[in-house]
């Protein structure tokens, strides 16, 4: 498959594999393999890592996409009932719902029934299995929604759940989603729960991730390539823009659209989108008892609760939004901004490397530099024992260590041993970003979020457009270009069965109560303005964050993390203007 106009990028994957391939492989990452962990979360929020062009790279798309709150709400906790019958062994019958608003029609979902169990049936890899194995504060359970909304008795699906209980007094749910689209909310809750168990947010809230249909645990999946062709398509590296290197692209592209089509059924496509998640979403909050959503959305995350605050304004608690994907601007402007993101981290990062002995890109233009380094990769891969260093996979390693700069010790480490033909680092850190762990398989993440994407934004089909993006990213992220002609590409999405479902864009939102939206100013997946972007779109508080990384919240810095547990718990926002750094 060749990228196109959505591209790949985002904070962390989700189901975030670092630490395991670190042990298998025995990368050394440092003080970076826990920060690793973090961006393989938070790194597909917002993510993007199509070729627009070929032998290009988009990254994290502009991943995608009351002061008194406390005060105005009972923060009852609702009343647990347990539903009586014969579940087996270790199983716990649970009826919170129906609580709050219920669609007429969507009665028996709102209301029904969920079965808490052991987590690690429902690891779908080696890195799931790690972090779900033995962990008796975390329980899991499936949720049946509608595959199609609009016909409520026809056929159903079920959406994956993971939830630490409260410890003390409990408000609610918490409900997280760390973006992509298509990482694991699973996950991502079981590798944040032990350091929210400690304090007054894991003591107030009960920490639920959920596995948006089709992604993770939820079933069906969505699945496009087999781990043999994922492996293979890394491999596939095409710079040639001339006609016939444009037609082999999109040749490939339309392969893969019609291998979607194949493995995971046109039905199942056509309901993949963020329309559909948000509803999956207000079932959740009536299926687990709170009358109000509490919420908490990183990168594409912050997309959902943006299309929620739309929809369902008036079933709003809380909504804290980090790492925005901004609600105005459109495909086009998003990834040329993101581009610039990019470039602006590798900038920071070449300062960085520049005082160092051991600096990698040397004492010249950096960004000639890392072309020099990397652009061999393209003619000759290095081996790492029986695969290979792609020059594509490298430029993915460059980009998932852009993400923060915990990691910029692990790219300069990784480039430096790419001089000597070593490209063990640089592969380790692409397969974080890919969610491959240590036997070979991959996630459902890059199919998952090709189809949403696919489904969620607009189509660019005019080849003068395609061109013109070429040549704008180009010239935003010159780290980034390969010196090729800038030629765009018709992307899978071109060739997508179905249609787009989503509408673009937040229109006028009414009886919302206030939001807080914090940004990080050299975050280079969303970058800056977008946070302002959508804070002002839903009439929300902005906390600003000086930093270079992506997405920030309960990552460890205590001024950002005071401001929305005090946001989340008590619904107090921060003053206006409030910069933590």
């Amino acid at each position: 498959m060749r990228p196109g106009l959505d591209g790949l990028a985002g904070p962390p994957h989700d189901e975030f594999s670092v630490a395991g391939q670190v042990a298998d492989t025995g990368v050394d990452l440092g003080k970076g393999e826990s920060e690793l962990r973090h961006a393989a979360i938070f790194s597909h929020s917002g993510r993007a890592w199509w070729k627009l062009w070929p032998g290009s790279h988009t990254y994290d798309r502009p991943v995608r996409r009351s002061l008194l709150l406390a005060l105005a709400l009972p923060l009852l906790a609702s009343c647990t009932t347990l539903v009586t019958g014969e579940p087996r062994a270790g199983t716990t019958l649970e009826q919170r719902g129906p609580a709050g608003a219920v669609p007429s029609g969507l009665e028996r979902f709102y209301g029904q029934q969920l079965a808490w169990e052991d987590c690690e049936p429902y690891a779908t890899n080696e890195t799931t299995q790690r972090l779900y194995r033995g962990k008796k504060n975390l329980e899991c359970t499936r949720l049946e929604v509608p595959l199609d909304y609009g016909k409520p008795d026809g056929r159903t699906i079920k959406v994956g759940l993971l939830r630490q209980p409260a410890s003390g007094e409990r408000i609610g749910s918490l409900l997280l989603n760390p973006g992509g689209p298509g990482v694991s909310g699973m996950s991502t809750a079981a590798q944040l729960a032990p350091g929210v168990r400690g304090g007054e947010l894991g003591e107030r809230f009960d920490l639920v991730g959920f596995d948006p249909r089709g992604v993770g645990s939820s079933e069906p999946r969505v699945r496009c390539l087999s781990d043999a062709d994922r492996d293979a398509e890394r491999l596939d590296v095409d710079l040639d823009t001339s006609p016939q290197g444009i037609a082999e692209t999109e040749r490939e592209n339309k392969v893969f659209a019609d291998k979607c089509a194949a493995s995971t059924g046109v039905e199942l496509l056509a309901a993949i989108g963020t329309r559909e998640v948000v509803q999956d979403l207000d079932v959740m909050r009536s299926v687990l008892g709170d009358e109000k959503l509490t919420y908490l959305g990183y990168s594409y995350g912050t997309h959902i609760g943006a299309e929620y605050a739309e929809k369902f304004p008036g079933n709003v608690r809380a909504l804290l939004l980090d790492g925005a994907v901004d609600p105005v601007q459109n495909q086009v402007e998003s990834l040329v901004a993101q581009g610039a993101g990019f470039q602006k981290a590798f900038t920071e990062f070449a300062a960085w490397c520049g005082q160092r002995q051991d600096c990698a890109l040397g004492s010249g233009d950096p960004n000639t530099a890392f072309r020099e380094l990397t652009l061999p990769l393209a003619e000759r891969p290095v081996e790492v024992g029986d695969r290979k260093l792609s020059y594509s996979d490298a430029i993915t390693a460059a980009i998932q260590a852009l993400y923060s700069s915990q990691l910029w010790q692990a790219l300069n480490t990784g480039l430096n041993e790419l001089r000597d033909n070593n490209g063990e680092t640089l592969l380790t850190l692409a397969d974080a970003y890919y969610d491959r762990d240590g036997q070979g398989r991959y996630s459902t993440l890059t199919d998952a979020f090709v189809a949403i994407n696919c489904v969620d934004d607009e189509r660019v089909t005019d080849r003068a457009v395609l061109d013109e993006v070429a040549r704008r990213y180009k010239q935003a992220a010159p780290f980034l270009d390969d010196g090729r002609p800038a030629v765009g590409a018709l992307d899978p999405c071109a060739f997508w069965p179905v249609p787009v479902t989503n509408s673009p864009g937040v229109g006028s939102v009414q009886g919302l109560p206030p939001v807080l939206v914090v940004s990080t100013t050299g975050d280079p997946a969303t970058p800056y303005q977008a946070g302002v972007s959508l804070a002002g779109a839903l009439g929300g508080r902005l906390l600003t964050f000086e930093g270079t990384q992506h997405t920030v919240y309960l990552q460890g810095n205590t001024c950002v993390d005071e401001a929305g547990d005090a946001y989340l718990i008590s619904g107090t926002l921060p003053a206006e203007g409030t910069r933590c750094s």
